[in-house]
Protein backbone atom coordinates (compact mmCIF):
# COMPACT_ATOMS: atom_id res chain seq x y z
CA UNK A 1 0.00 0.00 0.00
CA UNK A 2 1.32 3.47 -0.83
CA UNK A 3 2.27 5.63 2.16
CA UNK A 4 -0.40 8.04 3.23
CA UNK A 5 0.10 11.77 3.24
CA UNK A 6 0.75 13.57 6.47
CA UNK A 7 -2.63 15.21 6.00
CA UNK A 8 -4.30 11.75 6.06
CA UNK A 9 -3.25 11.30 9.67
CA UNK A 10 -4.51 12.82 12.87
CA UNK A 11 -1.26 14.72 13.28
CA UNK A 12 0.09 15.43 16.76
CA UNK A 13 -0.52 19.02 17.76
CA UNK A 14 3.12 19.56 18.66
CA UNK A 15 6.51 17.85 18.71
CA UNK A 16 6.25 16.83 22.35
CA UNK A 17 3.11 14.83 21.58
CA UNK A 18 4.79 13.27 18.52
CA UNK A 19 7.89 12.25 20.44
CA UNK A 20 6.01 10.92 23.47
CA UNK A 21 5.28 7.68 21.62
CA UNK A 22 8.95 6.90 22.20
CA UNK A 23 10.01 9.01 25.18
CA UNK A 24 7.22 7.82 27.44
CA UNK A 25 5.76 4.90 25.47
CA UNK A 26 9.12 3.12 25.24
CA UNK A 27 10.68 4.57 28.37
CA UNK A 28 12.70 1.48 29.38
CA UNK A 29 14.10 0.83 25.93
CA UNK A 30 17.60 2.01 24.94
CA UNK A 31 17.08 4.76 22.38
CA UNK A 32 20.46 6.44 22.03
CA UNK A 33 24.10 5.49 21.78
CA UNK A 34 26.46 8.44 22.01
CA UNK A 35 29.62 9.80 23.57
CA UNK A 36 29.08 10.78 27.18
CA UNK A 37 30.34 13.87 29.00
CA UNK A 38 33.40 11.88 30.11
CA UNK A 39 34.29 11.05 26.50
CA UNK A 40 33.32 7.40 26.86
CA UNK A 41 30.58 5.52 24.97
CA UNK A 42 27.21 5.89 26.65
CA UNK A 43 23.68 4.58 26.22
CA UNK A 44 20.45 6.25 27.28
CA UNK A 45 16.92 4.88 27.46
CA UNK A 46 14.07 6.92 26.09
CA UNK A 47 12.92 7.48 29.66
CA UNK A 48 16.33 8.87 30.61
CA UNK A 49 16.24 11.18 27.61
CA UNK A 50 12.79 12.36 28.68
CA UNK A 51 14.00 13.11 32.21
CA UNK A 52 17.09 14.96 30.95
CA UNK A 53 14.91 17.10 28.70
CA UNK A 54 12.56 17.95 31.56
CA UNK A 55 15.44 18.97 33.81
CA UNK A 56 16.92 21.13 31.06
CA UNK A 57 13.52 22.73 30.48
CA UNK A 58 13.26 23.71 34.14
CA UNK A 59 16.79 25.15 34.05
CA UNK A 60 16.01 27.22 30.97
CA UNK A 61 12.79 28.45 32.54
CA UNK A 62 14.69 29.41 35.69
CA UNK A 63 16.98 31.51 33.49
CA UNK A 64 14.00 33.41 32.16
CA UNK A 65 13.19 31.65 28.89
CA UNK A 66 9.53 31.26 28.00
CA UNK A 67 7.20 30.65 25.08
CA UNK A 68 8.21 32.61 21.97
CA UNK A 69 11.75 33.40 23.12
CA UNK A 70 14.64 32.37 20.88
CA UNK A 71 17.68 30.36 21.97
CA UNK A 72 20.66 30.12 19.63
CA UNK A 73 22.39 26.73 19.82
CA UNK A 74 25.97 26.66 18.52
CA UNK A 75 26.99 23.07 19.24
CA UNK A 76 28.39 20.03 17.46
CA UNK A 77 26.56 16.71 17.56
CA UNK A 78 26.30 15.71 21.21
CA UNK A 79 23.56 14.50 23.51
CA UNK A 80 23.27 17.96 25.10
CA UNK A 81 22.03 19.33 21.77
CA UNK A 82 19.15 16.87 21.99
CA UNK A 83 18.53 17.82 25.64
CA UNK A 84 18.24 21.47 24.64
CA UNK A 85 16.09 20.79 21.62
CA UNK A 86 13.57 18.67 23.50
CA UNK A 87 13.52 21.14 26.39
CA UNK A 88 12.76 24.04 24.07
CA UNK A 89 9.99 22.16 22.26
CA UNK A 90 8.32 21.65 25.66
CA UNK A 91 8.60 25.29 26.70
CA UNK A 92 7.64 26.82 23.36
CA UNK A 93 11.11 28.34 23.07
CA UNK A 94 12.28 28.66 19.46
CA UNK A 95 15.61 27.00 18.67
CA UNK A 96 17.97 28.87 16.33
CA UNK A 97 20.67 26.37 15.25
CA UNK A 98 24.01 27.83 14.14
CA UNK A 99 26.59 26.04 12.03
CA UNK A 100 29.60 25.16 14.19
CA UNK A 101 31.89 26.12 11.30
CA UNK A 102 30.64 29.70 11.34
CA UNK A 103 33.09 32.38 12.37
CA UNK A 104 32.42 35.49 14.43
CA UNK A 105 31.22 37.52 11.45
CA UNK A 106 28.64 34.93 10.44
CA UNK A 107 27.40 34.33 13.97
CA UNK A 108 26.93 38.05 14.53
CA UNK A 109 24.45 38.19 11.69
CA UNK A 110 22.32 35.31 12.98
CA UNK A 111 22.38 36.58 16.56
CA UNK A 112 21.61 40.13 15.48
CA UNK A 113 18.71 39.06 13.31
CA UNK A 114 17.06 36.43 15.52
CA UNK A 115 17.64 38.37 18.76
CA UNK A 116 17.89 35.27 20.98
CA UNK A 117 17.74 35.61 24.74
CA UNK A 118 21.02 33.67 24.94
CA UNK A 119 23.48 31.55 22.98
CA UNK A 120 24.55 28.07 24.07
CA UNK A 121 28.03 27.09 22.97
CA UNK A 122 31.31 25.53 24.09
CA UNK A 123 34.29 27.05 25.88
CA UNK A 124 36.44 29.14 23.55
CA UNK A 125 34.04 29.07 20.60
CA UNK A 126 33.54 31.94 18.17
CA UNK A 127 30.17 32.58 19.81
CA UNK A 128 31.82 34.01 22.92
CA UNK A 129 33.20 36.86 20.80
CA UNK A 130 30.24 37.23 18.45
CA UNK A 131 27.41 37.62 20.93
CA UNK A 132 26.03 40.71 22.62
CA UNK A 133 23.63 38.48 24.56
CA UNK A 134 24.58 36.03 27.32
CA UNK A 135 26.59 32.98 26.23
CA UNK A 136 25.87 29.88 28.28
CA UNK A 137 28.58 27.25 28.21
CA UNK A 138 26.95 23.87 27.64
CA UNK A 139 29.01 22.01 30.24
CA UNK A 140 27.99 24.49 32.95
CA UNK A 141 24.38 24.56 31.78
CA UNK A 142 24.14 20.77 31.89
CA UNK A 143 25.56 20.59 35.41
CA UNK A 144 23.00 23.15 36.57
CA UNK A 145 20.16 21.30 34.83
CA UNK A 146 21.08 18.00 36.47
CA UNK A 147 19.89 19.31 39.85
CA UNK A 148 16.44 20.28 38.57
CA UNK A 149 13.30 18.17 38.94
CA UNK A 150 12.41 15.74 36.16
CA UNK A 151 8.69 16.46 36.02
CA UNK A 152 7.25 17.57 32.68
CA UNK A 153 6.72 21.36 32.43
CA UNK A 154 3.16 22.33 31.57
CA UNK A 155 2.97 24.53 28.46
CA UNK A 156 0.10 24.16 25.99
CA UNK A 157 1.44 24.50 22.45
CA UNK A 158 -0.46 24.37 19.17
CA UNK A 159 0.63 23.26 15.72
CA UNK A 160 1.06 26.93 14.79
CA UNK A 161 3.67 27.64 17.46
CA UNK A 162 7.15 28.24 15.97
CA UNK A 163 9.74 25.60 16.87
CA UNK A 164 12.77 26.39 14.68
CA UNK A 165 14.31 29.33 12.86
CA UNK A 166 16.68 27.99 10.22
CA UNK A 167 18.95 30.46 8.44
CA UNK A 168 19.21 29.82 4.74
CA UNK A 169 22.46 31.70 4.09
CA UNK A 170 25.22 33.78 5.68
CA UNK A 171 25.63 37.41 6.71
CA UNK A 172 24.21 39.55 3.90
CA UNK A 173 20.72 40.82 3.18
CA UNK A 174 20.06 37.55 1.38
CA UNK A 175 20.27 35.66 4.67
CA UNK A 176 16.80 34.89 5.99
CA UNK A 177 15.50 32.91 8.93
CA UNK A 178 12.85 30.40 7.86
CA UNK A 179 10.34 29.87 10.67
CA UNK A 180 9.17 26.26 10.97
CA UNK A 181 6.21 25.48 13.20
CA UNK A 182 5.47 22.43 15.31
CA UNK A 183 2.87 21.50 12.69
CA UNK A 184 5.35 21.75 9.81
CA UNK A 185 7.83 19.52 11.60
CA UNK A 186 5.25 16.97 12.75
CA UNK A 187 3.88 16.65 9.22
CA UNK A 188 7.35 16.18 7.75
CA UNK A 189 8.35 13.51 10.27
CA UNK A 190 5.06 11.66 9.89
CA UNK A 191 5.37 11.67 6.11
CA UNK A 192 8.96 10.41 6.12
CA UNK A 193 8.52 7.64 8.69
CA UNK A 194 5.62 6.31 6.61
CA UNK A 195 7.27 6.80 3.20
CA UNK A 196 10.57 5.24 4.26
CA UNK A 197 8.98 2.50 6.41
CA UNK A 198 10.90 3.54 9.53
CA UNK A 199 9.97 1.49 12.61
CA UNK A 200 11.30 0.81 16.10
CA UNK A 201 13.23 -2.15 14.66
CA UNK A 202 15.57 0.16 12.73
CA UNK A 203 19.09 1.18 13.68
CA UNK A 204 19.95 4.70 12.55
CA UNK A 205 23.54 5.95 12.32
CA UNK A 206 23.42 9.75 12.60
CA UNK A 207 26.46 11.42 11.05
CA UNK A 208 24.86 14.59 9.69
CA UNK A 209 25.05 17.81 11.75
CA UNK A 210 22.12 18.49 14.03
CA UNK A 211 22.32 22.21 13.22
CA UNK A 212 21.10 21.33 9.70
CA UNK A 213 17.50 20.36 8.91
CA UNK A 214 18.71 17.19 7.18
CA UNK A 215 20.19 15.91 10.44
CA UNK A 216 17.57 17.38 12.77
CA UNK A 217 14.17 17.55 11.06
CA UNK A 218 14.72 14.33 9.12
CA UNK A 219 17.11 12.29 11.24
CA UNK A 220 16.31 13.14 14.86
CA UNK A 221 12.60 13.58 14.25
CA UNK A 222 12.21 10.25 12.46
CA UNK A 223 14.21 8.57 15.24
CA UNK A 224 11.96 9.95 17.97
CA UNK A 225 8.75 9.47 15.99
CA UNK A 226 9.54 5.81 15.29
CA UNK A 227 11.33 4.75 18.47
CA UNK A 228 14.27 3.17 16.67
CA UNK A 229 17.83 3.06 18.03
CA UNK A 230 20.05 5.99 17.06
CA UNK A 231 23.82 6.14 17.33
CA UNK A 232 24.93 9.78 17.35
CA UNK A 233 28.33 10.47 15.80
CA UNK A 234 29.93 13.88 16.19
CA UNK A 235 30.49 13.96 12.44
CA UNK A 236 31.19 11.72 9.47
CA UNK A 237 34.84 10.74 9.78
CA UNK A 238 36.24 8.68 6.94
CA UNK A 239 39.02 7.44 9.22
CA UNK A 240 36.53 5.72 11.53
CA UNK A 241 33.68 5.05 9.09
CA UNK A 242 34.56 1.40 8.55
CA UNK A 243 34.71 0.61 12.27
CA UNK A 244 31.46 2.51 12.91
CA UNK A 245 29.54 0.78 10.13
CA UNK A 246 30.98 -2.65 10.93
CA UNK A 247 30.27 -2.43 14.66
CA UNK A 248 26.86 -0.68 14.70
CA UNK A 249 25.47 -2.29 11.52
CA UNK A 250 22.88 0.42 10.79
CA UNK A 251 19.73 -0.31 8.86
CA UNK A 252 19.26 3.42 8.13
CA UNK A 253 21.86 5.89 6.87
CA UNK A 254 21.25 9.48 5.73
CA UNK A 255 24.07 11.28 3.93
CA UNK A 256 25.02 13.99 1.47
CA UNK A 257 26.72 13.19 -1.85
CA UNK A 258 30.15 14.05 -0.44
CA UNK A 259 29.78 11.26 2.13
CA UNK A 260 28.75 8.71 -0.48
CA UNK A 261 31.76 9.63 -2.60
CA UNK A 262 33.97 8.99 0.43
CA UNK A 263 32.35 5.60 1.07
CA UNK A 264 33.18 4.53 -2.47
CA UNK A 265 36.88 5.05 -1.76
CA UNK A 266 38.45 1.62 -1.20
CA UNK A 267 40.79 3.10 1.40
CA UNK A 268 37.73 4.13 3.45
CA UNK A 269 35.55 1.04 2.88
CA UNK A 270 37.34 -1.88 1.22
CA UNK A 271 35.24 -3.75 -1.32
CA UNK A 272 35.58 -6.86 0.83
CA UNK A 273 33.69 -5.09 3.66
CA UNK A 274 31.02 -3.41 1.56
CA UNK A 275 28.90 -6.52 1.05
CA UNK A 276 28.40 -7.19 4.76
CA UNK A 277 27.70 -3.50 5.47
CA UNK A 278 25.13 -3.47 2.69
CA UNK A 279 23.56 -6.70 3.92
CA UNK A 280 22.81 -5.13 7.32
CA UNK A 281 21.32 -1.97 5.82
CA UNK A 282 17.78 -1.37 4.65
CA UNK A 283 17.91 2.18 3.32
CA UNK A 284 20.51 4.74 2.26
CA UNK A 285 19.13 8.26 1.64
CA UNK A 286 20.92 11.15 -0.07
CA UNK A 287 20.00 14.82 -0.17
CA UNK A 288 21.05 18.45 0.39
CA UNK A 289 22.85 18.50 -2.99
CA UNK A 290 22.49 16.63 -6.30
CA UNK A 291 23.86 13.08 -6.33
CA UNK A 292 25.84 12.38 -9.53
CA UNK A 293 24.41 9.47 -11.50
CA UNK A 294 27.78 7.72 -11.65
CA UNK A 295 28.01 7.78 -7.83
CA UNK A 296 24.47 6.36 -7.63
CA UNK A 297 25.46 3.43 -9.87
CA UNK A 298 28.89 2.84 -8.29
CA UNK A 299 27.30 2.67 -4.83
CA UNK A 300 24.76 0.12 -6.04
CA UNK A 301 27.50 -2.06 -7.44
CA UNK A 302 29.70 -1.82 -4.34
CA UNK A 303 27.14 -2.03 -1.52
CA UNK A 304 24.23 -3.75 -3.26
CA UNK A 305 21.88 -0.85 -2.47
CA UNK A 306 20.20 1.74 -4.65
CA UNK A 307 20.41 5.09 -2.86
CA UNK A 308 17.08 6.87 -2.39
CA UNK A 309 17.69 10.45 -3.53
CA UNK A 310 15.29 13.12 -2.35
CA UNK A 311 14.99 16.89 -2.52
CA UNK A 312 14.13 19.43 0.12
CA UNK A 313 15.04 22.83 1.46
CA UNK A 314 15.06 24.70 4.75
CA UNK A 315 11.80 26.48 4.00
CA UNK A 316 9.84 23.38 3.03
CA UNK A 317 11.67 20.42 4.55
CA UNK A 318 11.12 17.40 2.27
CA UNK A 319 9.47 18.03 -1.10
CA UNK A 320 10.30 15.33 -3.65
CA UNK A 321 11.70 11.85 -3.27
CA UNK A 322 12.38 8.67 -5.18
CA UNK A 323 10.00 5.95 -3.96
CA UNK A 324 10.85 3.34 -1.35
CA UNK A 325 9.02 0.79 -3.49
CA UNK A 326 9.48 1.21 -7.21
CA UNK A 327 12.23 2.68 -9.36
CA UNK A 328 14.85 4.88 -7.72
CA UNK A 329 16.00 6.65 -10.84
CA UNK A 330 19.58 7.91 -10.96
CA UNK A 331 19.93 11.64 -11.59
CA UNK A 332 16.39 12.41 -10.44
CA UNK A 333 14.82 13.37 -7.13
CA UNK A 334 11.60 11.50 -7.80
CA UNK A 335 7.98 12.64 -7.65
CA UNK A 336 6.36 14.76 -4.91
CA UNK A 337 6.08 13.18 -1.48
CA UNK A 338 2.61 12.37 -0.22
CA UNK A 339 0.84 15.54 0.83
CA UNK A 340 3.05 17.76 -1.35
CA UNK A 341 1.72 19.33 -4.53
CA UNK A 342 4.35 20.52 -7.03
CA UNK A 343 4.33 22.22 -10.39
CA UNK A 344 6.80 23.79 -12.83
CA UNK A 345 6.41 27.40 -13.96
CA UNK A 346 8.28 28.77 -16.96
CA UNK A 347 9.80 32.21 -17.47
CA UNK A 348 6.50 33.57 -18.79
CA UNK A 349 4.74 32.66 -15.57
CA UNK A 350 2.68 29.83 -17.03
CA UNK A 351 2.74 26.20 -16.01
CA UNK A 352 5.33 24.13 -17.85
CA UNK A 353 4.48 20.74 -19.28
CA UNK A 354 6.33 17.45 -19.03
CA UNK A 355 9.92 17.57 -20.34
CA UNK A 356 9.87 21.39 -20.20
CA UNK A 357 12.12 23.44 -17.94
CA UNK A 358 10.52 25.47 -15.18
CA UNK A 359 10.89 26.66 -11.62
CA UNK A 360 9.60 24.27 -8.97
CA UNK A 361 6.66 25.74 -7.04
CA UNK A 362 4.96 23.86 -4.22
CA UNK A 363 2.19 23.66 -1.67
CA UNK A 364 2.85 21.49 1.36
CA UNK A 365 1.95 20.95 5.03
CA UNK A 366 5.72 21.07 5.66
CA UNK A 367 6.01 24.62 4.31
CA UNK A 368 7.42 27.30 6.61
CA UNK A 369 5.21 30.04 8.03
CA UNK A 370 7.39 33.11 7.31
CA UNK A 371 10.86 34.57 7.09
CA UNK A 372 11.68 35.92 10.54
CA UNK A 373 11.06 39.67 10.61
CA UNK A 374 10.90 39.85 6.80
CA UNK A 375 7.30 40.21 5.61
CA UNK A 376 8.60 41.60 2.31
CA UNK A 377 10.70 38.52 1.63
CA UNK A 378 7.87 36.24 2.72
CA UNK A 379 5.46 37.87 0.27
CA UNK A 380 8.02 37.73 -2.55
CA UNK A 381 8.56 34.00 -2.00
CA UNK A 382 4.96 33.15 -2.90
CA UNK A 383 3.10 33.34 -6.19
CA UNK A 384 -0.67 32.86 -6.13
CA UNK A 385 -0.33 30.79 -2.96
CA UNK A 386 2.52 28.69 -4.35
CA UNK A 387 6.00 28.79 -2.80
CA UNK A 388 8.71 29.60 -5.31
CA UNK A 389 11.66 27.32 -4.51
CA UNK A 390 14.12 29.04 -6.84
CA UNK A 391 15.16 25.64 -8.20
CA UNK A 392 14.79 24.88 -11.89
CA UNK A 393 13.84 21.37 -13.01
CA UNK A 394 12.22 19.23 -15.67
CA UNK A 395 9.54 16.59 -15.05
CA UNK A 396 9.29 13.32 -16.92
CA UNK A 397 5.97 12.05 -18.21
CA UNK A 398 5.77 9.63 -15.29
CA UNK A 399 6.31 12.38 -12.72
CA UNK A 400 10.02 12.20 -11.83
CA UNK A 401 11.76 15.55 -11.37
CA UNK A 402 15.34 16.25 -12.46
CA UNK A 403 16.96 19.39 -11.04
CA UNK A 404 18.74 21.68 -13.50
CA UNK A 405 20.11 24.33 -11.15
CA UNK A 406 19.10 27.50 -9.35
CA UNK A 407 17.09 30.41 -10.57
CA UNK A 408 19.77 32.39 -8.76
CA UNK A 409 23.41 31.51 -8.34
CA UNK A 410 23.44 29.51 -5.12
CA UNK A 411 26.42 27.19 -4.72
CA UNK A 412 25.83 23.89 -2.89
CA UNK A 413 29.09 22.43 -1.60
CA UNK A 414 29.04 19.19 0.35
CA UNK A 415 25.40 19.81 1.28
CA UNK A 416 26.03 23.35 2.56
CA UNK A 417 24.55 26.41 0.87
CA UNK A 418 26.93 29.18 -0.19
CA UNK A 419 25.67 32.53 -1.43
CA UNK A 420 28.34 34.20 -3.60
CA UNK A 421 27.27 37.70 -2.65
CA UNK A 422 28.40 37.16 0.94
CA UNK A 423 31.91 36.23 -0.18
CA UNK A 424 32.03 39.01 -2.77
CA UNK A 425 31.14 41.65 -0.19
CA UNK A 426 33.82 40.35 2.13
CA UNK A 427 36.46 40.47 -0.63
CA UNK A 428 35.49 44.04 -1.46
CA UNK A 429 36.31 45.08 2.10
CA UNK A 430 39.95 45.00 1.00
CA UNK A 431 40.50 48.42 -0.66
CA UNK A 432 42.85 46.84 -3.19
CA UNK A 433 40.00 44.72 -4.59
CA UNK A 434 38.09 46.71 -7.18
CA UNK A 435 35.70 44.03 -8.37
CA UNK A 436 34.88 40.50 -7.28
CA UNK A 437 32.68 37.72 -8.61
CA UNK A 438 32.26 34.29 -7.05
CA UNK A 439 30.93 31.29 -8.95
CA UNK A 440 30.64 27.57 -8.33
CA UNK A 441 32.65 25.09 -10.32
CA UNK A 442 32.20 21.33 -10.44
CA UNK A 443 34.09 19.27 -7.87
CA UNK A 444 34.27 15.48 -7.80
CA UNK A 445 33.98 15.29 -4.01
CA UNK A 446 31.84 18.24 -2.88
CA UNK A 447 29.67 18.67 -5.97
CA UNK A 448 30.58 22.34 -6.30
CA UNK A 449 33.20 24.64 -4.77
CA UNK A 450 33.43 28.44 -4.89
CA UNK A 451 36.03 30.20 -7.03
CA UNK A 452 36.65 33.96 -6.87
CA UNK A 453 37.46 36.17 -9.86
CA UNK A 454 39.25 39.32 -8.76
CA UNK A 455 39.97 42.69 -10.38
CA UNK A 456 42.60 44.15 -8.07
CA UNK A 457 45.70 46.30 -7.71
CA UNK A 458 48.87 44.54 -8.89
CA UNK A 459 50.31 44.77 -5.38
CA UNK A 460 47.68 42.42 -3.95
CA UNK A 461 48.89 38.89 -3.28
CA UNK A 462 46.08 36.35 -3.68
CA UNK A 463 47.46 34.48 -0.67
CA UNK A 464 46.50 37.48 1.46
CA UNK A 465 42.90 37.22 0.28
CA UNK A 466 42.88 33.51 1.06
CA UNK A 467 44.09 34.16 4.61
CA UNK A 468 41.56 36.97 5.03
CA UNK A 469 38.68 34.73 3.98
CA UNK A 470 39.81 31.88 6.22
CA UNK A 471 39.73 34.23 9.20
CA UNK A 472 36.22 35.48 8.40
CA UNK A 473 34.33 32.58 6.83
CA UNK A 474 33.43 28.98 7.51
CA UNK A 475 35.89 26.69 5.74
CA UNK A 476 33.37 25.47 3.15
CA UNK A 477 32.79 29.06 1.98
CA UNK A 478 36.45 29.92 1.38
CA UNK A 479 37.12 30.08 -2.39
CA UNK A 480 39.20 27.17 -3.58
CA UNK A 481 40.98 29.49 -6.02
CA UNK A 482 41.46 33.23 -6.52
CA UNK A 483 41.80 34.14 -10.18
CA UNK A 484 43.03 37.57 -11.20
CA UNK A 485 41.17 39.02 -14.17
CA UNK A 486 41.47 42.35 -16.01
CA UNK A 487 37.75 43.09 -16.03
CA UNK A 488 34.48 41.36 -15.25
CA UNK A 489 32.11 40.82 -18.18
CA UNK A 490 29.01 42.96 -17.72
CA UNK A 491 25.76 43.77 -19.48
CA UNK A 492 24.93 47.25 -20.70
CA UNK A 493 23.20 47.82 -17.38
CA UNK A 494 26.31 46.82 -15.43
CA UNK A 495 25.23 43.35 -14.28
CA UNK A 496 28.08 40.85 -14.09
CA UNK A 497 27.67 38.04 -16.63
CA UNK A 498 29.02 35.20 -14.56
CA UNK A 499 28.34 32.63 -17.24
CA UNK A 500 31.05 34.28 -19.36
CA UNK A 501 33.78 33.85 -16.75
CA UNK A 502 36.49 31.31 -17.69
CA UNK A 503 35.69 28.53 -15.23
CA UNK A 504 37.34 25.65 -17.11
Amino acid sequence: MAPRAATDYDLPVNLTTLFDASLTGRSTRVGLECTGADGRPATLTFGELDARANRMAHELAARGLSRGDRLCVHLPNRVEFIDLYLACTRLGVIIVPANVLYRERELRHIIGDAQPRAVVSTIGSEATQASDVPVWIIEELSVAAASRVSTRPSVNLSSQDPALIVYTSGTTGAAKGAVLTHGNLCANATTLTAAWRITDADRYLAVLPLFHVHGLANGVHCWLASGCLMRLAERFDQRTALAELREFRPSLFFGVPTIYVRLLDASVIPDSEATSIGAAARLFVSGSAPLPAHVHEAFRQKFGHTILERYGMSEALMILGNPYDGERRAGTVGPPLSGVVARLVNGEGTEAGDDEVGEVEIRSPHLFSEYWGRPDATAAAFHDGWFRTGDVAVRSQDGYYTLRGRRGDLIISGGFNIYPREIEELLLEDPRVREAAVVGIADAIRGEVPVAFIVADPSLDMAELDAFCRAQLASFKVPRAFRRIDTLPRTALGKVQKHLLPTD
